[in-house]
């Protein structure tokens, strides 16, 4: 049976020995017409376990994920958080715990790396961004599964950090690879998430020690809240292909991409080091707004979208595609989870970019 593991490839009331060569299990194509991204896959026939299947086409599907930067898998019987966690078993190697965090998320279940996607406001847009691309540790695949598509929007958006790249201003890749990007980040401040949720402990030792092997500077202040620096690149080497890609949060977590009401509020009450969150060039002086204007629109006008279908799982290369979500009406359950970590200490492209 075309399986590495024993598990069937079909399964199900239609389950039978497999003399089909994997090509005729699955189809492939694009999802729109104009462009290959992201690559589609479906069943070719009744009853194709998307688990057992990838772990036997890892290879192929690993392929594929480089040549274009996501893949959505579409058709498959995939009817839980536990189907979706095999997946993730089958093609990634398992789920990594999330760690470092920037975003409230709730964890499907207390065995399953398997989270909700960011839970904010269903009125609010999430802007365009690459999975801890802020943290010295981060994911190289990002999977995200529909379990209950909204009745309206909700879709997340996908785009190519290559497209970012190719139009990114000679100045502005300069400035960054040479001055490369300070993250600082308060905790315990009302806004944003305490640090306690972040570092996934209660033990300031704890916290010190993490930050000591990930070269963040911890900061306790007096009210008992903690700041954080970091400095890190903004152009990373992909540890699969070897080109330099365009892997930051600078735009992101710049106070600049705050919708407009919640940047006054929190500008009328902290200084710009004081944010929830903020970047900076890595020698502390201010990113000009001009420029985050700039990656701004380079970051919008690379995304595509699509409606989630019940059962979907979009998998992305982190490094190669940005991803943000819409806003909704009704309910939505969109299930995320990451694997494969990767440090950022040894994927620096530096000035050599």
């Amino acid at each position: 049976m075309n399986t590495n593991s024993g598990r069937p490839v079909l399964g199900g009331a239609r389950r039978r020995a497999i003399a089909e060569p994997a090509s005729a299990l699955v189809r492939w194509s694009r999802l729109f017409e104009q462009g290959d991204f992201p690559t589609l896959c479906e069943p070719a026939v009744p009853g194709v376990s998307l688990p057992a299947w990838a772990e036997a086409n890892s290879a192929d599907i690993h392929q594929r994920l480089l040549d274009t930067g996501a893949i959505l898998f579409r058709g498959f019987a995939v009817a839980s958080a536990q189907d979706f966690n095999d997946c993730i078993d089958a093609v990634s190697g398992g789920a990594l715990e999330y760690k470092f965090r920037a975003s409230p998320r709730t964890q499907i279940h207390k065995d399953l790396n398997v989270y909700t996607s960011t839970d904010y406001p269903a009125q609010e847009s999430i802007f365009p961004h690459n999975e801890h691309s802020y943290s010295p540790v981060f994911p190289l695949h990002l999977f995200l599964y529909c379990d209950l598509p909204s009745l309206t929007g909700g879709e997340t958006p996908i785009g190519s950090t290559r497209t970012v790249l190719a139009g990114l201003r000679a100045d502005v890749r300069d400035a960054f690879a040479r001055r490369r990007i300070m993250y600082v980040r308060n905790y315990g401040e009302g806004f944003g998430l305490p640090w306690q949720t972040v570092f996934q402990t209660t033990e300031r030792a704890a916290v010190e020690a993490y930050c000591a092997t990930v070269g963040i500077q911890p900061e306790w202040k007096a009210d008992g809240g903690l700041r954080t620096r970091q400095v890190g690149a903004a152009l990373m080497r992909h540890p699969k292909t070897g080109e330099t890609v365009w892997f930051n949060h600078a735009t992101f977590f710049h106070e600049l991409t705050l919708p407009a009401s919640a940047r006054e509020q929190l500008r009328a009450e902290f200084a710009p080091e004081d944010l929830p969150q903020n970047t900076f060039y890595g020698d502390g002086a201010p990113i000009e707004p001009e420029t985050v204007r700039h990656l701004q629109g380079l970051y919008l006008d690379a995304m595509v979208k699509f409606p989630w279908q019940k059962g979907d799982v979009l998998m992305v290369d982190n490094m190669l595609a940005l991803h943000g979500r819409g806003p909704f009406t009704g309910p939505r359950r969109v299930m995320v989870a990451m694997a494969h970590a990767c440090r950022g200490a040894d994927l620096d492209a530096g000035e050599a970019a």
